[in-house]
């Protein structure tokens, strides 16, 4: 009986398609990347400098512990609630006296308007989820923005997007309430 030869299949450049396939591979994907909250940093308060006194009623305090309770100047709260409330905060329609004070201001374009002393400040628990925190943050900025946009509609007659570099610094000035982070604690 006579014994077949199997044919060799030469596999030198096998390597170098694997290595070229990875390569391609590596090129073409693309890689998720965490991002992050884009938030502006207050400036850094030189040890010789008192921070500013902020009287008791301009400040909106919330609080979220680490079971993910809302907590709104004293009071428990569903997330969803929370734009509404900020909302009146900030706008303070009735100068009610457990609201921020209002005063006088001169901004450019817009002349001598009444602006807020309000302040919103939010603190977390270091167990606090982090979906909750991004609520949270969510409806705060939205009610700041949506104030901001009315304003926009009320004085330029366009959306806030819609408004040039100095329109829409006109209503920052306008709409000068500031969102305080506190570094989490146990709460």
């Amino acid at each position: 009986m006579a014994r077949r030869e199997i044919p060799e299949i030469n596999a030198g450049s096998m390597a170098d398609i694997a290595f070229l396939l990875l390569i391609f591979f590596l090129v073409t994907t693309t890689m998720d990347t965490d991002q992050g909250i884009l938030r502006k940093l207050s400036p850094y308060l030189p040890e010789d400098q008192t921070p500013p006194e902020v009287r008791e009623r301009n400040i909106f305090v919330v609080l979220v512990n680490r079971d993910n309770q809302l907590l709104v100047e004293g009071e428990v709260m569903k997330v969803d609630n929370l734009k509404e409330k900020t909302i009146e905060f900030i706008l303070n329609p009735e100068n009610k006296t457990n609201l921020p004070e209002k005063k006088m201001k001169l901004i450019p374009i817009l002349g001598e308007l009444e602006v807020s002393k309000g302040v919103i400040s939010l603190k977390s628990d270091r167990g606090t989820e982090y979906n909750m925190f991004i609520a949270v943050m969510n409806e705060l900025s939205a009610a700041l923005n949506e104030v901001k946009n009315n304003k926009s509609l009320q004085y330029f007659g366009k959306a806030l997007k819609d408004l040039t570099k100095e329109q829409r610094e006109a209503i920052d000035d306008a709409v000068p309430v500031i969102i305080s982070e506190a570094e989490p604690n146990r709460i």
